[in-house]
């Protein structure tokens, strides 16, 4: 067996090892301590292993407060004084922050309009560990970098290591940190309280001097030079952010599988600039892509001289375009072209209604609905005539999906009416002699709509009878493909006539079912429907001319 064996020669088993004195331990020890389920820095004793120079404080701090202590009565003191509950340092001063308001000075160099700015910037003091961040407000469109200056941190106070605390910090003073010096001009509410609470007295609140550059920039000296046609400083100062929003239709019919698609118009007031997105709908199909045109400025006119400028392959500058669109060349109800595209504006937002009215009133914006039938949308799809294989709804979805859906069915229908069936017997309008006495039944199916007919064999008529017609969907003579129109139990009288392909059947009779059935549907079924039944069923039964209650097959009626 093979042994594991140290430098002294003895096996690493529990009772061989010792400690190296040659090896320092630099393990740290528990640094923290509860009390009253506060935690606390822990607070060593002197003993081996510690912080001399942390046990040489403690030691020094034990003796101050035994020489201070005053012997008392053996049997107790006279000041019973009250004892406060225990709340660390970190927890009574958590989310307590005192707030100054100040400034600095910054030197501009090489610039003949201006020598020095006055930057305000806001200090906050936590009380709960000393720290103290600066951070100045920004200011849109400043152009120079603003927020925090100084993250949070005990800044320095001298080269000696000591740090600012708040019983340094008074109104009026100058803060010098890091080189840069902050004139302090007031502080907040809570601070005050603070301070004067720890008897600070603060001194009176200054008011915070005003910047040459902002003064300079609100009240610009008077300028005796002409002014260019367009001051886009001032276009960029009032007019940033502002938009005009159209919404439009653009026309894209004339192009290969071409539609009409909503889009919006925007143009943006503080270069003159035009943009045009595509209004994309869920589930459309389309690539998520919605920019149309990106924000560029338009050309309205061309100079004359740069007409032949090849613009399908660079882009217009200045000195070939004579005039761009402006906001007064759009107008809702109006068609225009952007680009080769046409575009009719028919509404805008309230943004743009309040623009115009404050700086084109000439201009009319009364906006109009969506149009729904006009030229602009897209065409209709032309159904192809019925080629008589399957049933009609069936082949229409060739017509409407590149893999064929089957049509739908109303199962609710046909679970009420399951094993419903109204049978009429009929006999053949033909001006042939031989089909004189043929005799058929005709079922109509309540769950699908269905007629199915059966010729009732007759004895030495050399006619096979049985199964006629199956069952399917019979067409009234005057339905069309774009709107189909079926035979239904309302269209069944007595007497009636009903075209069956080609064929022509005389309704003779009906059993007892049907009557009782198209009554229970009165409203829905025209009464001259109703009329014939009851005066066949009448006579059949003042002949005692049997009648199937549940619809059974009728009997032949009496030649």
């Amino acid at each position: 067996m093979s042994h594991n064996w140290n430098s002294h020669g003895l096996p690493f088993i529990p009772g061989y090892s010792f400690r190296d004195v040659t090896k320092s331990a630099f393990h740290r020890p528990q640094t923290l301590d509860y009390k009253l389920g506060y935690a606390l820095p822990h607070r060593p004793t002197v003993g081996i292993g510690q912080d001399p120079l942390l046990s040489e404080q403690l030691i020094q701090q034990e003796i101050s407060e035994l020489s201070s202590e005053t012997p008392d009565i053996t049997y107790g003191s006279f000041d019973q004084s009250v004892v406060r509950d225990f709340i660390p340092a970190h927890v009574a001063l958590d989310k307590k922050v005192l707030r100054f308001h100040a400034y600095f000075q910054e030197n501009i160099l090489f610039s003949p309009e201006e020598e020095l700015r006055v930057r305000p910037v806001v200090i906050y003091y936590y009380l709960e560990d000393d720290s103290m961040c600066i951070y100045e407000p920004r200011v849109e469109n400043y152009g120079i970098p603003q927020g925090k200056r100084i993250k949070r941190q005990r800044l320095p106070k001298n080269e000696r290591g000591e740090h600012y605390l708040w019983k340094n910090l008074n109104i009026g003073m100058d803060l010098e940190v890091y080189g840069v010096k902050y004139h302090i001009t007031q502080c907040d509410a809570f601070t005050k309280e603070f301070m004067e609470s720890e008897g600070i007295v603060l001194n009176d609140p200054e008011q915070m001097p005003v910047d040459p550059y902002d003064k300079r920039r609100k009240n610009p000296q008077p300028s005796y030079a002409k002014p260019s046609r367009l001051d886009h400083m001032h276009q960029f100062l009032t007019m940033d952010g502002k938009v005009l929003r159209f919404f439009a239709l653009w026309d894209d019919a004339d192009a290969l599988f071409g539609q009409t698609l909503p889009v919006t118009i925007q143009y943006y007031l503080v270069d003159d600039t035009v943009e045009i997105r595509e209004i994309h709908k869920p589930n459309s199909g389309r690539d998520p892509f919605p920019i149309l045109m990106r924000r560029q400025k338009l050309p309205k006119e061309i100079k004359p001289a740069s007409e032949s400028f090849p613009s399908c392959v660079l882009e217009l500058s200045t000195a070939e375009v004579e005039e761009y669109y402006s906001p007064k060349d759009f107008q809702v109800g109006q068609t225009m072209k952007l680009l080769g595209r046409r575009f009719l504006l028919y509404d805008c937002d309230g943004f743009t209604k309040e623009y115009y009215q404050n700086n084109h009133p000439d201009i009319e914006m009364k906006p109009s609905e969506e149009p729904k039938n006009t030229d602009l949308l897209k065409k209709r799809k032309e159904v192809p005539p019925y080629n008589g294989f399957g049933s009609l709804e069936d082949s229409l979805q060739n017509c409407l999906f590149l893999i064929p859906k089957p049509p739908k069915k109303n199962v609710l229908k046909m679970l009420e009416n399951d094993h419903k069936v109204l049978r009429y017997s009929a006999r053949l309008d033909s001006q042939n002699p031989e089909d004189e006495g043929r005799r058929f039944i005709l079922s109509y199916f309540l769950s699908n709509d269905m007629v199915s007919i059966f010729e009732s064999p007759a004895r030495n008529s050399g006619i096979i009878g049985g199964q006629f017609l199956e069952k399917t969907r019979v067409p009234k003579p005057a339905s069309t493909v774009e709107h189909p129109e079926f035979y239904s139990p309302a269209d069944f009288a007595i007497g009636a006539t009903v075209e069956v392909f080609s064929h022509r059947f005389v309704l003779t009779d009906a059993d007892h079912y049907v009557l009782t059935y198209l009554e229970s549907i009165a409203s829905q079924i025209p009464c001259r429907t109703l009329d014939s039944l009851h005066q066949k069923l009448r006579e059949g039964t003042a002949n005692n001319q049997p009648a199937d209650q549940n619809g059974a097959d009728v009997a032949e009626p009496s030649s």
